[in-house]
């Protein structure tokens, strides 16, 4: 198959069979998956509480520094708990969704419509009011999405800090044609091998890190044990994150073709808690990744499964799709509010009942910061820009 073309699993409405009731359910493109839409704020959540726990002077409100140190090691995990489920979400959703008779273009122009308006809308304004001092070449690089490709920490979290994500995002949309072809050429039968096989390469990576990557002197702000060379290759550099993608890639294929052992939403996140409790325990790379990506995976799966066989969850109530529609914008407007709103109070710190209020305060006023981005740009744009107006928009693939 060529790369050019896509191919979904139809160019009209896959089907299966839900066991026991032996119903025909739609899967595919033509499947919405409202749970997963619900999730997707939950994630974006995750990197919101890990950000306001940050225990930096510009950052924390609270003025017990025990607290400030407890709050920290609470939500210390949740950052990477929150980007990894993206990463593995982001392949799911793009296999799952898979158009039959796409073309390469035609995915990359629709991905670019979506992602790129709110990025540079937000990279603008970071630069305009939060840090106007940052050198033209840093910008220019985080304008093409480069930044995580460049292992300076003062680059690849220069304006927006959480736009690095969307530099990994946009290396995976590139790499996403070539991907799906190979995911769609191993047999049914030996996906979980490939499954398996990716999984361990996310270990590893964390592993081969720690051995072969040279410390040198810097480390991480917020983790004074962990060298930063070490954390941008394993954790930042797009090309080691691929595998959470490829994870994403191929438990979608499992789950279309019926070769997915699922244990179900509550028991997933079980194993998502877990795993997020066992990070507290191990070096923090794995804390950043290894502990959480295969639960993480198992709840994307347990949640299209039930949607695709009709059964309700805890994500797919109208609260939960309205935060979902907008927690791409949230993810990207969160971080200038926390920075903007806490600037206000200099070097002022609270009491933890005030300190809350506040912190709710901030989450509301992102939420709806995220509200005003969705509707006026990236909604509108996305639907402006997705199609190319020299050819007529497919329907049905």
């Amino acid at each position: 198959m060529s790369v050019d073309r896509l191919g979904g699993e139809s160019t009209a409405t896959a089907t299966g069979v839900v066991p026991a009731t032996g119903r025909t359910v739609p899967q595919g493109r033509n499947a919405r998956l409202p749970s997963l839409t619900g999730l997707r704020f939950v994630a974006a959540l995750a990197v919101f509480l890990f950000h306001v726990s940050l225990p930096f002077p510009n950052i924390t409100l609270f003025a017990d520094q025990d607290l400030v140190a407890d709050v920290y090691r609470v939500f210390a995990p949740a950052g990477g708990l929150g980007v990894t489920f993206f990463f593995v979400l982001s392949g799911f959703i793009l296999t799952w969704s898979a158009r039959g008779g796409d073309t390469t273009p035609r995915f990359w122009r629709r991905r670019a419509a979506k992602v790129v308006p709110p990025y540079l809308v937000t990279l603008v304004i970071a630069w305009a009011v939060l840090a106007p001092e940052t050198e033209l070449w840093k910008a220019v690089v985080n304008i093409f999405m480069l930044q995580s490709w460049v292992p300076d920490v003062s680059t690849f979290w220069a304006l927006n800090s959480p736009g690095w994500s969307l530099s990994v995002e946009a290396f995976f949309y590139l790499m996403f044609p070539v991907l799906y072809v190979v995911a769609r050429k191993v047999p049914g039968a030996q996906l979980k091998y490939w499954i398996g096989g990716t999984f361990a390469s996310i270990v590893l990576t964390c592993a081969v890190t720690y051995a072969v990557i040279p410390a040198g002197d810097e480390v991480v702000g917020n983790e004074p044990t962990q060298s930063l060379d070490q954390f941008w290759f394993a954790y930042i550099l797009p090309a080691a994150r691929l595998f959470d993608f490829a994870l994403g890639i191929f438990v979608a294929r499992a789950v279309l073709l019926g070769r997915w052992r699922n244990v179900g939403v509550p028991v997933a996140s079980a194993l998502l808690l877990a795993g997020y409790l066992l990070s507290y325990a191990v070096p923090v790379l794995y804390s950043l990744r290894a502990t959480m990506v295969f639960p993480a995976a198992m709840l994307i799966a347990a949640g299209a499964i039930a949607d695709r066989d009709g059964r309700a969850t805890w994500f797919r109530n109208r609260p939960m799709q309205f935060l979902g529609k907008i927690s791409y914008s949230f993810y990207l407007a969160h971080w200038l509010v926390l920075l903007y709103f806490r600037s206000l109070f200099a070097d002022t710190y609270f009491a933890p009942g005030w300190a809350v209020l506040l912190i709710a305060a901030f989450l509301v006023t992102s939420v709806l910061a995220a509200w005003v981005l969705y509707a006026v740009v990236e909604r509108p744009l996305t639907r402006l820009w997705s199609e190319s107006r020299r050819e007529p928009a497919r329907s049905g693939g």
